[in-house]
């Protein structure tokens, strides 16, 4: 039935597109080359499941700056370092808006949101403002510098007592565990997750599940016209586990206005309701709760994806982990404790990060660009309203840029010339670039060497049941973040005492 109600929705929506096609039909001419669709639905059955990989195949064909059709939208892709920095840095400013997807409209979050909010508006700057004082300054991130040191000591805890027992461990769950009581201690001032496997789960569930429904294809988002029909339960399912997060920000805000005294120390929960009750202040409650949603699904879930992929990697590499273990010993001593501080000391370490971002970038395709006015790159025309969305899954497995583009290489970051992550070399744009670029970055930066440091440092690691290296599944599950499929359980062992 879902099928026939398609079909008459798309042969009426074909008059308008065809309506559509006439009057832009000199313009159409000088769009980017791609493939070509079918009449109505465009290229939307040429993405598949993994969306990422089917559009680097086709770039293949039709070149880096590439378009099609996902219905009533235009979408134009970019998979190469030279179009990236045209998107990004060179019509940054006209590029910068969003093309607000279905399951945001359905939580109303592109009203208040930093991450959805046009570049243009008063209220993203003020968010902007906010995040660079309150949160991502050097100064803000030296005051929470012993949040990060005693959660990642606790995990390194908790997997002693997995080591004694013999026992494996979801590395992405405990990664996640950590990730998550590293920023709710820094709003909260307390734990929300617990290593212990009886304890439930559901933020994280709801975290992964959030991120999954945002990133997968969607009728919805093509022809907005019958959005409201939800007809893949997109939308249900979008306000179910966001609401589950919002229910628990609300409790803690609630429990805030209660509070009968101040804490002799203020959290970022405190400074936010204070810049609330400011006089003519533009922020409410409901505005503190859509950041703090932003701020929880960009700081736990992505890091802890990078950690797995990270130890998967090094786990299939054995020499490589060999060698960023050794770097370690070096610089910490066998049997010192990883500081934050040493991280800037191990330069392997911060390649092996750098590599795995560049292999399994947390955003594969970035969250979607919009055009705000017909704007011309690399000579191809990209029309207002299309949507623009940058490949830096494919950028960063391009052969013509990476000598062995498909290996887990960190020594290709220690010679030759420094690339670094933070949006000027476009080669490696895990975080974006321009002023959409990833607020969070620094902290992302910080969080997942540490975690990973002290992981490798404190145990040697091997595949459980007696999985080989070469036999260990890599497949990815696509959303606004790349997942391991199976999640990855590994085994840490005692380290003997001299290293």
């Amino acid at each position: 039935m879902e099928a026939a109600l398609f079909l008459i929705i798309c042969f009426i929506l074909s008059f308008i597109l065809l309506a559509a096609a006439v009057r832009s039909q000199r313009r159409s001419t000088a769009l980017p080359p791609g493939p070509p669709g079918w009449p109505i639905i465009g290229n939307i059955f040429q993405i598949g499941k993994a969306p990422h990989r089917s559009l680097a195949d086709l770039s293949r064909i039709y070149g880096s700056v590439m378009s099609l059709r996902f219905g009533s939208l235009t979408t134009v892709i970019i998979s190469s370092p030279e179009a990236a920095r045209e998107v990004l840095k060179t019509h940054d400013q006209v590029l910068s808006g969003r093309i607000i997807l279905d399951p945001i409209r359905s939580i109303d979050h592109q009203d208040v949101s930093m991450a959805w909010l046009p570049s243009t508006s008063p209220r993203w700057r003020l968010w902007r403002k906010i995040s660079a004082t309150h949160m991502f300054s050097l100064q803000c991130l030296d005051a929470t510098k012993s949040v990060r040191m005693k959660k990642v000591n606790e995990l390194v805890t908790f997997m002693r007592e997995i080591c004694e027992r013999g026992e494996s461990v979801d590395i992405a769950r405990a990664s996640f565990v950590t990730s998550l009581n590293i920023i709710s201690n820094t709003f909260f001032s307390t734990d929300l997750g617990s290593y212990d496997p009886r304890t439930s789960m559901e933020l994280q569930e709801s975290v992964v599940r959030i991120m999954e429904t945002i990133g997968k294809p969607n009728l919805a988002n093509y022809f907005p016209l019958i959005g409201f029909l939800d007809m893949q339960g997109i939308r249900k399912e979008m306000k179910v586990c966001s609401d589950i997060l919002f229910t628990v920000f609300q409790g803690f805000i609630d429990a805030r206005k209660n509070e009968k005294s101040s804490q002799n120390e203020i959290d970022l929960l405190d400074s936010l309701m204070n810049l609330v009750k400011e006089n003519g202040s533009e922020l409410n409650v409901n505005d503190i709760k859509h950041f703090l949603y932003d701020m929880f699904l960009g700081g736990t879930d992505t890091n802890s994806t990078v950690v797995e992929w990270a130890m998967a990697e090094l786990l299939r590499n054995p020499k490589t982990m060999a060698k960023a273990q050794a770097e370690m010993d070096d610089v910490v001593g066998p049997n010192g404790v990883v500081q934050e501080s040493d991280i800037s000391d191990l330069p392997y370490l911060q390649a092996v990060v750098k590599e795995t971002l560049r292999l399994h970038p947390p955003g594969p395709l970035l969250a979607p660009h919009k055009a705000e006015t017909n704007v011309e790159v690399l000579g191809f025309l990209v029309p207002k309203n299309a949507q623009v969305l940058v490949n830096v899954w494919y950028i960063g497995r391009d052969s013509s840029i990476w000598e062995n583009a498909e290996r887990f290489e960190p020594e290709r970051f220690l010679s030759g010339r420094e690339i670094d992550v933070k949006g000027r070399d476009f080669e490696l744009i895990p975080f974006g670039a321009g002023r959409r670029i990833c607020p969070g970055m620094s902290v992302a930066m910080k969080t997942v060497p540490l975690i990973l440091a002290s992981l490798l440092h404190s145990f040697h690691w091997k595949l459980q049941n007696g999985v080989l290296p070469e036999g260990l599944d890599m497949d990815e599950s696509f959303g606004l973040t790349l997942h391991k499929t199976n999640p990855l359980y590994a085994v840490p062992v005692k380290k003997r005492a001299n290293g």
